[in-house]
């Protein structure tokens, strides 16, 4: 089963949802044994077609919070879900799009992800329209490698201190509910982060220029990169000026480890140093965080950038479980949408063809078959009605002339196969090695002839042979032992 990884970019809250428009995308295409077919970047339409589709959804468009779910499932945990986390989202729960992800936290909570309804379906129907029926959509933060227990190192306290809020000129981008990174510097624990490179855009191209790719922010010009952090059980994106990742990792981290990589080997990224900044490629923290005093914030220049390729992301997104597609976004295979129909017109088409031909041909076959009938049936009439002239009413011809001619022969004192002396006889010249003196009663009835043979007579199995030979057929009742002959004719 081959698999389409593709990345795809955040919404742009400035653009209308009339004018998205999705840029060429960065895909991997993997086969069965999971080894890289192709890889670049394509438009929608002429991505690559797999059995799987992976969307890998931009950390900004997501917000990430914990609760406590009650233990329902399907349409009543849909109904659910927006009253659970109302109190952690400013934007109406009912224009987002929440997803739960199966695996609890150690302390029983689950965490649940936001997304704007109108933008994820216009990503997952896009998709499907394009021909990928199987789709799912993973958080790209869940994509990237977790922390190393070795490398808090002994005795530092990853959890200590953690605390401190965005630093100034290095504004976050805010989910689809508003909230700001204020819970993801609250949090506890490591920090991890990586800089996937300039941000895409879906704005469109007549409003960005020749460049329809890069955003830039909206002071100085800066080129902005997309930054997706992760601490414990928070995700965030943050879309960050190239001179101010590591101020920003900074203040949100405190005194924690950080750990950061940098996207690399993205289909159709960008050479040179321009590419990527220096700032924006320091993260990992060498120094142990124990060497600093609680409360400072990690050094800044002392901070370097681990790479993180794009078919590893792309790997890694196989391993997660964490599907965005739930609820009325699941895949349902039965149905057809408009895309499906348009690829399946020709067999249609041949389809109903075939049952057009198959029924005209069966009613012309039946047309046929019923006039043979008809001219067998007046054939039989005639040569009944010329053979006795005195019938006057013909209900079935086959049977009227087998009556008559049973009443001619009956008339001329021959005998019929079928009465009781013709039975007997034949009975009698079948018998075999079995004594005569063996049958108990000879019963006649309906022109058939019950014969019981005496308890203690062994009947062989060559009886009803016997009797064929004679022009009779013999069946015998496995209950009652007593046979029924009749004539063969």
């Amino acid at each position: 089963m081959s698999t389409l990884i593709v990345l795809m970019p955040p919404r742009d809250p400035a653009v209308h949802s009339q004018e998205w428009q999705l840029p060429e995308l960065p895909f991997l295409l993997l086969d069965r044994a999971g080894n890289t077919q192709r890889a670049g970047r394509a438009a929608l339409a002429l991505l690559p077609r797999a059995s799987l589709t992976v969307l890998l959804i931009a950390a900004r468009d997501l917000l990430t919070v914990t609760a406590a779910v009650p233990p329902l499932k399907g349409p009543r945990l849909r109904q659910a879900l927006p009253n659970v986390v109302e109190d952690q989202l400013i934007q109406d729960p009912q224009t987002c799009h929440l997803a739960l992800d199966p695996q609890a936290l150690a302390d029983g909570r689950h965490t649940i992800a936001a997304i704007d309804r109108g933008w994820f379906r216009f990503l997952v129907e896009g998709f499907r329209t394009a021909g990928h029926r199987n789709l799912r959509a993973v958080p790209v933060a869940r994509c990237l490698p977790p922390v190393q227990p070795e490398a808090v190192g002994d005795g530092a306290d990853p959890a200590a201190g953690a605390g401190g809020a965005v630093a100034s000129g290095a504004p976050g981008a805010s989910g689809p509910s508003g909230r700001s990174s204020a819970p993801l510097a609250s949090a506890a624990g490591p920090l991890v982060a990586c800089v996937f490179g300039p941000v895409m855009t879906t704005a469109p191209a007549a409003l960005l220029g020749a460049d329809a790719t890069v955003q830039t922010m909206p002071a100085g010009g800066a080129t902005a990169l997309e930054l997706a952090i992760v601490r414990g059980a928070y995700e965030q994106g943050l879309a960050v000026p190239a001179d101010g990742v590591a101020a920003t990792l900074a203040a949100l981290a405190g005194d924690a480890l950080i750990t950061l990589y940098t996207l690399t080997g993205l289909p159709g990224e960008p050479s040179g140093a321009a590419a990527t900044p220096s700032a924006a490629r320091r993260p990992v923290a060498e120094s142990p965080v124990a060497a600093r005093p609680p409360g400072m914030a990690p050094p800044t220049d002392r901070l370097t950038s681990t790479p993180l390729t794009f078919e590893a992301l792309a790997q890694r997104a196989l391993a997660c479980r964490f599907d965005l597609c739930q609820f009325e976004f699941a895949a349902q295979p039965w149905r057809l949408d408009r895309a499906t129909l348009h690829r399946l017109r020709v067999p249609i088409a041949l389809v109903a063809a075939s049952l057009a031909v198959a029924i005209v041909g069966a009613n012309v076959q039946w047309l046929m078959l019923a006039r043979q009938r008809d001219a067998i049936t007046t054939q039989m009439t005639e040569m009944l009605l010329n053979t006795f002239p005195k019938t006057t009413v013909v209900l079935d011809p086959a049977s009227q002339m087998t009556r008559q001619l049973q009443l001619l022969r009956a008339a001329a004192g021959q005998p019929s196969p079928d009465d009781f002396l013709a039975l007997a006889d034949g009975l009698a010249r079948s018998l075999g090695p079995l004594p005569a003196n063996g049958i108990a009663a000879l019963d006649y009835r309906d022109r058939h002839l019950e014969v019981t043979f005496k308890p203690g007579v062994h009947v062989d199995a060559e009886l009803a042979t016997r009797l064929a030979r004679h022009g009779l057929t013999g069946t015998a009742d496995s209950s009652t032992g007593k046979w029924t002959i009749r004539s063969a004719s």
